[in-house]
């Protein structure tokens, strides 16, 4: 008889420790508790084979990787030793990055994205303009730039940001959880940029919208490598496969250097101009 009430004395200890995580995983998901970010081997079906869209050549611009997509020639990848010119002191007035997050028009509770997050300088702007009821996912696929944006967020005690290893192909975040992607100077460095664009498409909530911040390549006063710069025209070029079912909105010209030019995720599959090409 002892040891059948001790027996069920254990079952009712371990049956309320399981009643007690399953009221604390209901709990998390009521505060907003962020989804996780995609494994990173998982395996993406694309709706066309990427590999026919790019061509590569031995003779290319220094700055440049030598692969081309579209006509471009995708830019080395800034490394982490560009770190502190991201932090220079002089970037607000260059860049005015101020007036850029005001231009996003960003509401207190949204979950927004900053891929290829660098130095993470945009990313505690984001932090605070979304406020703690939102979500920053800092995207990057370089450890050491995830480690000094932790290190910031550690000082500035925000806890609204989660950290997340990129990987050439993908930001693997989670699907229709984001209310906006923002792309500061980073798109033309992606390696894949239509497997990038493709699953950024995917993290997108109906509604959502992606932002490309482009040096501009019409401007010649612009003081970047030719590689780093970017059209508008290209950018919506690459931007318009009907497969990634997003619209360009508009391009807003405020920046003293750049483009910001936003495209909204739409239901369905958008119309080609072309068998097999992008959209309008």
């Amino acid at each position: 008889m002892r040891e059948l009430i001790e027996g069920r004395r254990i079952a009712g200890i371990v049956s309320c420790l399981l009643a007690g995580a399953c009221l604390a995983a209901v709990a998390a998901a009521a505060r907003g508790a962020p989804p996780a970010p995609r494994p990173a081997e998982t395996e993406v079906r694309y709706p066309r084979d990427p590999e026919k869209l790019y061509s590569y050549r031995r003779e290319h611009d220094p700055n440049g990787i030598g692969k081309f997509y579209m006509g471009r020639e995708i830019a080395h990848v800034m490394g982490f030793a560009g770190a502190a010119w991201l932090d220079r002191p002089e970037r607000e007035t260059e860049e005015r990055l101020s007036l850029l997050i005001e231009s996003l028009q960003l509401q207190r509770g949204m979950v927004v994205a900053d891929i290829g997050a660098g130095s993470g300088r945009i990313t505690l702007l984001l932090a605070e303009a979304v406020g703690p009821e939102g979500r920053v996912y800092a995207v990057d696929i370089q450890q050491k730039m995830l480690d000094l944006i932790a290190a910031k967020l550690k000082r500035r005690k925000l806890g609204n940001v989660t950290l997340v290893r990129g990987t050439a192909k993908s930001p693997r975040l989670p699907q229709a959880a984001v209310d906006l992607v923002l792309l500061v100077d980073v798109y033309h460095e992606f390696a894949y940029p239509y497997e990038m664009l493709y699953e950024i498409s995917r993290a997108l909530k109906p509604g959502g919208r992606v932002v490309f911040v482009e040096y501009r390549m019409e401007d010649p006063r612009v003081p970047i490598k030719r590689v780093h710069k970017m059209s508008e025209a290209q950018v919506r070029r690459e931007a318009s496969w009907p497969e990634f079912g997003l619209r360009h909105e508009r391009t807003i010209g405020v920046l003293p250097r750049q483009h910001i030019i936003v495209f909204r995720k739409v239901s369905g599959v958008l119309r080609s101009t072309t068998p097999g090409g992008p959209a309008d």
